[in-house]
């Protein structure tokens, strides 16, 4: 950050405010205005199979936006350290801005499924993405290293979103399910299993993302694991799905793009050496 330009530095600094100011201020009454419209949506349905999404998504949206308050202020905190060419603000910059991007976009399914319009998560995520995407490359790097972490980071966060997604799905059709508190085969079983598998994964994928853009070995492991598993529930339970239940649906592998491009970044040579900086731990 202390070899980038100062304009760039100041345009980063500026940026910062202005879209940590949104977070806080803009954001929560869009999610607010959401949320309500979702759930007024669900309700006047009247539809059984989507009861549980009332619950879910009272809950999920405020908790959501409780993270994307806070990397505002954590953004706009963070401006006069950007302002000085901080190294440390890069990471710190890109988890906050990560929140909206990747909540926006987790917000953005259940709107865009009931609601008409134009919806208002994708507000909160473009928003977010600007200063995710500026400060990756207006910062003053090597061109493997600012585009490695551009694939590496921006195709985490999607998956993030992918899998925030699918847990949230799949918990949605557990808590309807008929036979509920017992499990009507392998179809539903699964879905129990899947549930917490996503949600994790989605947990280090965040962390992954402030580890890569501090270009830590730890960060780099993180987001392998947190794919690879992604990768093996998604496959099983779409296989299982289209194999063993009567649902023609293939949403499971909706994630695929996202699963190879990250693996992608953190596997090709180029980007691999790109991404980590320190040395690789012995064993």
């Amino acid at each position: 950050m202390e070899n980038a330009p100062k304009l760039n530095r100041s345009i980063l600094a500026i940026l910062a405010v202005i879209v940590g100011l949104y977070m806080v201020a803009v954001a929560p009454f869009l999610i607010q205005t959401s949320v309500e419209r979702v759930v007024s949506a669900l309700v006047a349905g009247g539809k059984p199979a989507y009861a549980s999404g009332i619950l879910l998504f009272s809950y999920f949206f405020p908790m959501y936006r409780g993270l994307i308050f806070i990397g505002g202020v954590t953004l706009i905190l963070l401006a006069p350290w950007i302002s000085k060419g901080k190294e440390w603000t890069f990471p710190v910059g890109l988890l906050a801005s990560a929140f909206p991007s990747a909540g926006g976009m987790f917000m953005l399914m259940p709107y865009v499924s009931f609601i008409k319009g134009f919806p208002l998560p994708f507000a909160v995520s473009l928003v977010g993405l600007l200063f995710f995407w500026s400060f990756i490359f207006l910062r003053k790097v090597d061109k493997w290293v600012k585009w490695g972490q551009f694939l590496a980071l921006t195709f985490s966060g999607m998956l993030t979103t992918h899998a925030l997604i699918t847990g949230t799905g799949n918990m949605r059709v557990l808590l309807t399910r008929p036979d509920k508190p017992m499990y009507a085969g392998l179809g539903e079983w699964v879905l129990a299993w899947s549930a917490p598998i996503q949600w994790i994964s989605a947990i280090l994928l965040f962390i992954a993302i402030y580890l890569i853009a501090a270009r830590k070995f730890s960060g780099w492991w993180l987001a392998l694991t947190a794919v690879v598993s992604l990768a093996l529930m998604d496959i099983s339970m779409q296989v299982i799905r289209l194999t063993m239940t009567d649902s023609t649906s293939w949403d499971y592998s909706y994630g695929l793009p996202m699963i190879i491009g990250l693996l992608f970044a953190l596997l090709f040579p180029k980007f691999r050496n790109a991404l980590v900086k320190e040395k690789e731990p012995a064993g």
